[in-house]
């Protein structure tokens, strides 16, 4: 398959990449490193007025008490002068270097709800559909401190204030709005999964097969019907020619819980350390500002945030308010993914996680 030319007609950078194989270094538009990015804001879009115009039509109408953004699609959200860049963006996130910074959303002239529309309007353009990202059902959620700790094993990590490790979201894109920001602290961080791949290549070659093999990991009591309370995914993947990677530390590390046989060996406890290592390393750091909208490919960028020190007044804590997008037109991805919630043949595009009840919804305001 080396000297094989790719064919795949949504991505517009074939040119840019060569076939990814397992275990060998892998060329393509995401195999960044911090330092070229550091050097460059070519992945920031500053909003324009024009642009900006767009989003407070999108939004009028949508701040009362009750809308809901559910039945909203793309159509809904002409957007006649962002809508173009939104496409080319897209693009971008899905084959090419796979993330970008939004700034200079106006949310103070917004509000919080009219600033969760226009964020919902821009997930419309950027992706084909939303994703549960609980077993409630919350396609918008609400990343803020709830007093909660990743180390219990029924609770996550985006509801506290603990510092969570490289990890990647369950969908093809994540999406982040900045509503408040913390008094230090909190900072987003990415890296290229790519890039780590390579790196780990090089340095411990016998820990990027670990990698590539399937890893247990926990549910974390969010099971969808007729499943497991785990499931197995590999952290290296490699699927008709591109790399796609997946690595959830937190819930990795509380799989042991079901028994023995799901404890980690010595090789891959070893392989989650140098890759968390790694990624320091390669980390971009991306500080939020009030309005400011991150959006991510979760099969190629690994993201972290650090620990913070949060406001005492309720109204000013810390508060991001987070979506998940599938891409259909996405890179392929292998049947693990797919297995995670069911059949290839049954499973539009992988991602979300649900329960026996989950019924969709989007709440506009905090939990």
């Amino acid at each position: 398959m080396s000297a094989q030319i790719l064919e795949n007609p949504h991505d517009p950078y074939i040119g840019q990449r060569t076939p990814a194989l397992p275990l060998e270094r892998i060329n393509e538009p995401a195999a960044w490193t911090a330092a070229e990015m550091a050097k460059t804001n070519v992945w920031r879009h500053d909003f324009t007025s024009p642009e900006l115009d767009d989003l407070r039509k999108a939004v009028a109408g949508l701040t009362a008490d009750g809308v809901d953004l559910m039945p909203l699609t793309r159509d809904d959200f002409p957007l006649p002068h962002l809508g173009k860049t939104l496409h080319d963006i897209r693009q971008e996130l899905v084959y090419g270097r796979g993330f970008v910074l939004f700034r200079g959303l106006p949310i103070d002239e917004l509000g919080k709800r009219g600033g969760a529309a226009a964020f919902w309007a821009i997930s419309q353009h950027l992706g084909d559909g939303v994703l549960s990202q609980n077993a409630r059902g919350h396609v918008l959620g609400h990343v803020t401190d709830l007093g909660q700790t990743k180390a219990n094993p029924s609770q996550r990590g985006p509801y506290s204030r603990e510092e969570i490790p490289f990890h990647a979201d369950c969908g093809d894109i994540v999406g982040l709005l900045c509503v408040e920001t913390p008094i230090s602290g909190g900072e987003s961080r990415l890296a290229s999964s790519v890039t780590v791949h390579n790196e780990l290549l090089k340095q411990r070659p016998d820990l990027a097969r670990v990698l590539a093999e399937p890893y247990f990991r926990d549910r974390r009591d969010e099971i969808p019907p007729n499943m497991e309370p785990w499931y197995k995914l590999p952290v290296f993947n490699y699927h008709q020619g591109y790399f796609s990677s997946s690595i959830e530390p937190t819930y990795i590390g509380s799989a042991h819980r079901f028994g023995a046989e799901f404890e980690m060996s010595a090789a891959q406890k070893e392989a989650l350390v140098v890759v968390q290592d790694i990624a320091r390393e390669q980390g971009l750091d991306m500080g939020f500002q009030r309005g400011d909208m991150q959006f991510l490919n979760n099969h190629v960028i690994f993201h972290t945030r650090l620990g913070y020190q949060d406001h005492d007044d309720p109204d000013r804590k810390r508060h991001l308010v987070r979506i998940w997008v599938k891409a259909l037109n996405g890179r392929p991805l292998p049947d693990a993914f797919y297995e995670r919630h069911g059949r290839r043949d049954n499973v539009e595009r992988p991602g979300g996680i649900v329960g026996p009840d989950t019924v969709l919804n989007a709440p506009i305001d905090r939990e």
